[in-house]
């Protein structure tokens, strides 16, 4: 209780404040696409430095409500695209799949601790990653690593090119049936790579999907998805089911959730 006492006892920061009276404004004064006015004019207006102002502007970018376009100004955001992320939407990875994602390349290498164990493959076990970005209305949302053990695709050929090798294993997956599949979501930052292809900051907000597929009663692969949390939400369908696992639980076995 003493804990509780000390932090409700911290002063709310300025630019925090801001943002708060900025958001009012935004939703009740302004629409999509609209410019707002300069920092002189908001920092007029509300009676603050041009510093706090920035900070305050720079969070709700952050957030995906403003938009900033050199030249131009800062603009009112579109309103985040749903992305449909149910069986019944995207199919299984492969074939059904390659027109909303795009591969960018295909490594294999040995499975360090952390990947074997959630694969389920001795550590240094060799795992096929394919690495995917997700387009929606030509605006990319999501970047994936797609975990898949060589041993399950014991017969994949030979191939020069990473494209050629990507397409081989999306091809060979979509050939097994799959009989159970769990996915759990959680936010998270998105770090350099994952950044980079995403066309975000690093430290920008994201959500990440980790998604478990079985079938013949083993796991074949693990997808990480990573989706911009500024301009998409995640849309789970009429009939998707989302398991929500408290904070230090013990995650359902695969196939127990699906969506």
């Amino acid at each position: 209780m003493g804990t509780t006492g000390q932090l409700s006892a911290v002063p709310e920061p300025k630019y925090w404040h801001l943002r708060t009276v900025l958001l009012r404004a935004i939703d009740t004064e302004f629409s999509t696409g609209q410019i707002l006015p300069n920092e002189r004019e908001l920092s007029a207006r509300f009676g603050v430095a041009r510093a706090t102002l920035r900070q305050a502007l720079d969070q709700l970018e952050l957030e995906g409500r403003l938009v900033r376009r050199r030249g131009i100004g800062t603009l009112i955001a579109a309103p985040r695209v749903g992305v449909p992320v149910n069986r019944q939407e995207e199919g299984w990875p492969g074939a059904a799949r390659t027109q909303a994602w795009r591969a960018v390349d295909c490594t294999t290498a040995p499975a360090a601790r952390r990947l074997a164990a959630a694969l389920g493959v001795p550590e240094g076990a060799p795992v096929h990653t394919v690495r995917r970005v997700r387009l929606v209305q030509g605006r990319t949302v999501a970047s994936e690593s797609l975990h898949v053990p060589a041993a399950v695709l014991p017969h994949l050929p030979g191939f020069r090119a990473e494209s050629d090798r990507a397409r081989s294993v999306l091809r060979q997956l979509e050939r097994l049936e799959v009989d159970g599949e769990s996915r759990s979501v959680e936010l998270g930052v998105a770090e350099a790579e994952e950044a980079a292809l995403l066309e975000r900051p690093p430290g920008s907000p994201v959500l990440v999907m980790t998604t478990q597929y079985a079938a013949a009663g083993r796991l074949v692969a693990l997808a990480v998805a990573t989706y911009r949390a500024d301009t998409c939400k995640l849309t789970f369908g009429g009939t998707g089911l989302v398991e929500v696992t408290p904070v230090g639980a013990t995650p359902a076995p695969v196939g127990a959730a699906a969506s």
